[in-house]
């Protein structure tokens, strides 16, 4: 199969690549990085121009894995153009060369913030969408337009929308995990939104690859949620953290930000009918990356 893996070059990219590659696909990756795995055919540019569109996505691709994007909700809010340039019209440009060349296949890393603050109500794929930021309005729009592209260009797309993902590979990574797992190895402590209690699902990033191999090979367009199934306070994530590390990892609290969801509980029901299953619980995967962070230290 030729797969083109949009952000191929990032975190999860380089992992969906490499999955890939192992199991004899042709690869190629499109990415603002210089190249960051051999065997692959990599286009260094911005997807925002369609001319790197052009380029990076060739007859006779089979399936586009659509990862990259402009994934901080903070920023977003600071830059809601330069979120949505990157978010949306790369996307359409994306879709629309799909279009062009009959790619029969389009996975996409969507996110559970496209149905904005439900409260404590558990997340399903069928509720409205209804995003609290320009980072959140971008992965709907994207969404909507999937689906007019698989109505009218029968093309089969598959939104995945993820929880927080972390693992092995995240050490450049500022989301909560790695700042958890830096703080430990320094000896510092972190910053915590108010008093803590918000919960979050976390989801291992081996497990989100296993759902892009999924998006690929369903047989028609879907919306699925990938989440662990498991919520976790910030208070409890901190101290579970602390006793996997053996650290007793520092904390001060300090005001909630704009766009800060009190709660993101999901049902990953649907994805598991469709034959997904994570593997990773939160401890065993926090285990999992501290071994990855530790073994990432330069030796003495």
């Amino acid at each position: 199969m030729r797969v083109l893996v949009t952000g191929g070059a990032g975190f999860i990219g380089r992992q969906v690549v490499r999955h890939l590659l192992e199991r004899g696909d042709d690869v190629s990756v499109v990415d603002l990085k210089p190249k960051a795995d051999e065997g692959v055919h990599h286009v260094q540019g911005d997807l925002r121009d369609q001319a790197v569109t052009k380029k990076a996505l060739a007859a006779g691709t089979d399936a586009v894995v659509h990862l990259a994007a402009l994934t901080r909700v903070l920023d977003s809010i600071s830059d809601p153009d330069g979120v949505f340039k990157t978010n949306m019209l790369a996307s359409h440009y994306l879709l629309e060369r799909c279009r062009e060349l009959g790619v029969p296949s389009f996975v996409f890393a969507s996110t559970n913030a496209v149905v904005g603050d439900v409260g404590r109500r558990v997340i399903i794929e069928d509720m409205p969408l209804k995003p609290l930021t320009p980072y959140g309005a971008t992965k709907a729009a994207v969404e909507m337009l999937m689906s007019a592209y698989s109505a009218v260009y029968d093309l089969k797309t598959v939104a995945l929308r993820f929880t927080n993902v972390y693992g092995r590979g995240m050490q450049v990574k500022d989301s909560v995990i790695a700042r958890l797992m830096r703080a430990a190895l320094a000896g510092g402590g972190i910053e915590i939104y108010g008093d803590g209690t918000q919960v979050r699902d976390y989801v291992y990033v081996t497990d989100v690859v296993n759902a892009i191999e999924l998006g690929i090979a369903l047989p028609a367009s879907d919306v699925l949620v990938i989440g662990s199934g498991e919520s976790v306070s910030m208070v409890d994530l901190h101290q579970i953290t602390c006793e996997v590390t053996g650290v007793a990892i520092g904390k001060a609290h300090i005001p909630g930000k704009p766009g800060e969801m009190p709660a993101v509980i999901v049902d990953n029901s649907r994805a598991k009918g469709a034959g997904w299953f994570p593997e990773y619980d939160i401890r065993s995967g926090i285990e999992a990356t501290w071994k990855d962070f530790l073994a990432s230290q330069p030796s003495v």
